[in-house]
């Protein structure tokens, strides 16, 4: 009997998510000590099957390297643990005694993880971390191309979760991956927020869910080659970027932008590294398969450059790493100017350094607001106008872009997942990251309405000298007032008790405030329209990028 497949794939997001709403709650109550238990045992499970969860990455998609797969997955799982484990993510984050504020961390709630195929593993091991580091459950829905590796890296991290004393249902899988079931998932009331790694399309569904999210979108990275650079170095950091796991992670360069005056020299300085410059035959060969309508051919999506190119009609050496390409422009009319993820470079040798920097954003502005700009330069006033005015949040200076972007050539927050900002349609511009999913809660004592404020303030509640209570990650009891000097006498409108504003001063701070007096007015409802089936297929048709 043939079973409905977006029913199965509903219910299966359905169970998973009240299993994952039940384990948030055992998740909420643990101490740092017990949070961090479960997450470096998760971390040695995954690092441990960095290698085996590679090849089956690369086995059933089709894409990329396994040596760069297995150090994706070490990045995601040691190395981010080493930036990440002594970072405290329960009970008290930070006390400004001054101002008598208090943060407290608390957990976002259940993760609804949507995982690319280009970087599976990697990117559900991150996820996975991360969520529960920040002490929430977490939910996968795996594109369809990859279901297999994804399911598997969850698996391995689960099972040493619960060895160490997590929660049953702290981590899901599905199973059945359809555009009815990732809806479901991203929709579902138990879930409190979203991590969406794709395209732009798969950004869209994600917002449009009306649930907080964290959407990642396309990087189109230029990188300018500076006359000050050091060529040798630079080709080397472009080589090693763009052929690593053969371009599948969205923050690799796309472009090289140059003056022509110096392009001669660094083109020797590539081809020695094993660039292949494309003759204007062969461009116009790999411009017809590169894209499929206005996106990216996922049939050339980390790809060999060998294999490229036999895909387009024409043969290169074994020992080449990149194809370079000439493009005349930027846009529709020129197709190797899009983002590609793949190992192919397009080339604007240009005039002067004017015409670079203008180059450079107008590639940007193609597809990669917000996301990465790469530079090679040793001139600081050169790296600091670039950075200045190219519209992307993260501006790498003589590092390979993809290992600078997530973190790993660079000292920014180790992430598979890059917002964007506001340029890129993005909630966020940072690295994300376990502090992404926690809230801070805000104990914020009264302070006294007086004519000698910094008095007044003296008396607030300071810290006690006792760290938080042990084993929980909670405010001790109780705390102790400092002995400071004496408050000044109160003004009438000064309360007379514990530094609380009286009645007679609140009605004063309320009339010289814009707003006092003023009646209340509604909060508009907010808008949870469900998604729809034109933008949940963009997740599972565009979900290409990091």
């Amino acid at each position: 009997m043939e079973r409905d497949s977006d029913l199965l794939s509903r219910q299966e997001a359905r169970d998973l998510l009240a299993r994952a709403s039940r384990a948030q709650s055992a998740l909420a109550s643990l101490d740092q000590a017990a949070t961090d238990r479960i997450v470096a045992a998760m971390v040695e499970a995954g690092a441990s099957q960095a290698g085996f969860l590679a090849k089956l990455a690369v086995d059933e998609t089709g894409y990329g390297k396994v040596d760069s797969k297995r150090a994706k997955n070490l990045f995601s799982t040691e190395f981010t643990w080493e930036q990440l484990k002594h970072e405290r993510t329960v009970g008290v984050l930070s006390h400004d005694a001054a101002r008598g504020v208090i943060e407290i961390a608390e957990p976002f709630g259940v993760v609804a993880a949507v995982i690319p195929c280009t970087n599976p593993t990697s990117t559900a091991l991150f996820k996975c971390i991360i969520a529960l580091k920040a002490r929430c459950a977490i939910v996968v829905s795996p594109h369809p191309r990859a279901v297999d590796c994804i399911a598997r890296s969850c698996e391995a991290l689960y099972k040493a979760a619960l060895r160490a004393g997590a929660p049953e249902g702290c981590i899901g899988w599905m199973r059945h991956s359809t555009i009815a079931g990732t809806q479901e998932l991203m929709s579902h009331r138990h879930t409190r927020v979203i991590l969406a790694t794709g395209g732009s399309g798969l950004v869209a569904a994600a917002y449009s869910s009306g649930k907080p999210a964290y959407g990642v979108g396309p990087g189109n990275v230029p990188c300018v080659v500076h006359s000050s650079a050091d060529l040798a170095a630079a080709a080397a950091a472009i080589i090693a970027s763009q052929s690593f796991d053969w371009g599948t992670i969205c923050c690799s360069e796309q472009s090289i932008v140059t003056e022509q005056a110096l392009w001669p020299e660094l083109l020797e300085e590539l081809r020695g590294r094993g660039a292949w410059l494309c003759s204007d035959v062969e461009t116009r060969k790999l411009e017809q398969i590169a894209r499929r309508g206005t996106l990216m051919n996922p049939d050339i999506v980390g790809h060999s450059p060998q294999a490229i190119a036999q895909l387009a009609g024409f043969e290169v050496p074994k020992s080449t790493q990149v194809l370079l390409a000439y493009q005349s422009g930027v846009g529709d009319a020129h197709p190797l100017s899009i983002e590609i993820l793949a190992p192919i470079l397009s080339v604007y040798p240009e005039p002067d350094f004017e015409a670079v920097e203008k180059r450079a954003a107008e590639v940007l502005r193609f597809g990669g607001e917000g996301h990465t700009f790469s530079i090679h330069a040793r001139d600081e006033l050169v790296i600091e106008r670039l950075a200045m005015s190219m519209p992307a949040f993260r501006i790498l200076v003589n590092s390979p872009s993809t290992q600078g972007s997530i973190g790993l050539s660079t000292g920014l927050l180790p992430s598979m997942s890059l917002g964007c900002g506001s340029l890129g349609s993005n909630i966020a511009s940072d690295n994300i990251s376990s502090r992404h999913l926690i809230q801070r809660k805000r104990i914020a004592h009264g302070l006294a309405a007086s004519a000698a404020p910094s008095a007044a303030r003296g008396a607030q509640v300071q810290k006690s000298s006792a760290d938080p209570a042990p084993g929980t990650g909670r405010p001790p009891a109780s705390r102790t007032a400092s002995k400071g000097p004496a408050p000044a006498a109160p003004s009438p409108a000064a309360s007379h008790a514990g530094g609380a504003l009286s009645a007679e001063a609140i009605e004063q701070i309320l009339a010289q405030s814009p707003v006092g007096n003023k009646t209340t007015r509604n909060r508009p409802e907010t808008n949870q329209s469900p998604l729809s089936s034109a933008a949940i297929e963009a997740i599972l048709s565009e979900g290409l990028g990091i």
